[in-house]
Parts: C-alpha cells; structure tokens; sequence
C-alpha cells in the first residue's frame, strides 16, 4: 500500500520504517522503482528528511544507484536529491558524489540518469562544503554544458527561481548559488572591473540587467532570511 499511491503524502515513522525494510528486502525491481519513488516523494518534506536518516535509510537508497536497471538509478538519484536538501544529509550522501559523477559522465547525454545525477550534484554544491569533490570533474561539466541539449544546459528560465513567489528554502539556495560565484569572482578579481560574459552563460544571466531588477525586487522580501541574503549580493 505504502507504494502504490493510495497512501497520505506526509508518511509517518512507521511506514517510512516498513518502506525502507521492503527496498531492503526485496529484489523485485517493480517494486524497488516504486518504493524509490515514494521515498523520493516524501524525502521533498523536511520533517521525513530527518526521519530517514535517523532510520539508517541513506545508505539503503545509496545503494541502489549501483543497480544496473537505469530507471531504479534514476529513482534513487532523484531520491538522494530531496534528502540532501537537508544539511546533515549531505554528510552522508557526500560518499556517493564520485560514483555519482562517473555515471553522469560515461552514461549517454542527456539521459534520464544524467540529468538525476547533475541535479544531485547542483544540490551537493550549493555551499562550499563539497564543491571541492569536484575539481577532477570540472572539465567534464563544461564538456556535458556545451554538448548537451536544452535540459541540460542552463537557459533564461532559470531566472524565474528569483521571483519573489518562489518558495522560501528554493530562494535561498539559488541565492547562495549566486553568492558563492560573486565570492569567486572577487577572489579572481574578475568584478574589478565590468566583465564580458559569453551570452547565454549562466554567468551572463546572473549579471545581466534582468537578474538585477530581481535582486532590487527581493529586496522588499517578506522574509527576513531572504531580505538579509540579498543586502549582500551586489546589484548590477
């Protein structure tokens, strides 16, 4: 029942014990995907993010990244994708970022798994606690960047996530994301002087004058976290 949609959203202790005992036991990969899937479902809630990994349930969802079925490998990145929303979560998940990035690379482009894995990875690198997994793996990104297709590469919606309507936690990460680029390009001394950006780089969009319109926008948050986060980001 637990996987087959008829349960609330909200799981309770209980059956996200008894959903992690059934993936743990079972090898039927129909019922693997969809226990993945309603993990994933309810990792999205912040309460059940803790709840799983008091449980012992990041490592039985790490586990099924190795499986060969590419569709449970998705489900499984998907799903360590909502638990490392959660700071303490990321310690754990971050023993996967190396297996994570050898498939996002070696699997075909723009698959169902790569995108799960970048996904997973973006998450993993909104603040600096591990961005420094991935310096082996810079050249790659550009190479996945250039080559892929519109799913994959950063385009002008992503500016929407810095609407004022976008929920609170999804504010603050993109945030963060655009603080920590601003810190690096200091650190280079690159905002010295008024950079040129490759248009359609995500560089571009976030110093672009649309990108400052939000910002100024934000400023007026209702949120007191949000508000504080944009008084220090420089406004172009």
């Amino acid at each position: 029942d637990l996987t087959n949609g008829s349960h609330d959203d909200v799981l309770n202790a209980e059956q996200l014990r008894k959903l992690l005992y059934l993936l743990e036991s079972t090898e039927d990969p129909v019922i693997i995907e969809r226990a993945l899937v309603t993990l994933g479902n309810s990792a999205a809630f912040s309460a059940n993010q803790v709840i799983i990994r008091e449980l012992g349930g990041i490592p039985i969802v790490g586990s099924k990244i190795n499986n060969p079925n590419h569709s449970i490998k998705e489900k499984a990145l998907n799903a360590l994708n909502n638990l490392s929303v959660n700071v303490e979560n990321q310690i754990k998940i971050k023993i996967y970022i190396n297996q994570v990035c050898e498939d996002v690379f070696a699997g075909p482009l723009n698959s169902a798994v790569q995108l799960a894995g970048l996904r997973l990875l973006t998450n993993m690198t909104v603040t600096n606690d591990h961005q420094h997994m991935l310096n082996n793996y810079i050249t790659d990104l550009f190479h996945v960047l250039l080559t892929g297709n519109g799913s994959t590469k950063v385009d002008s919606s992503f500016l929407s996530l810095y609407d004022s309507h976008v929920a609170k936690e999804i504010l603050l990460r993109v945030l963060t994301l655009f603080q920590n680029i601003n810190n690096c390009l200091e650190k280079e001394g690159r905002l010295a002087v008024q950079p040129t950006f490759t248009k359609g780089s995500l560089f571009f969009l976030l110093y672009g004058e649309e990108c400052a319109q939000k910002m100024r926008a934000l400023l007026y948050h209702h949120d007191a976290d949000v508000k504080e986060k944009v008084t220090i980001i420089p406004k172009s």
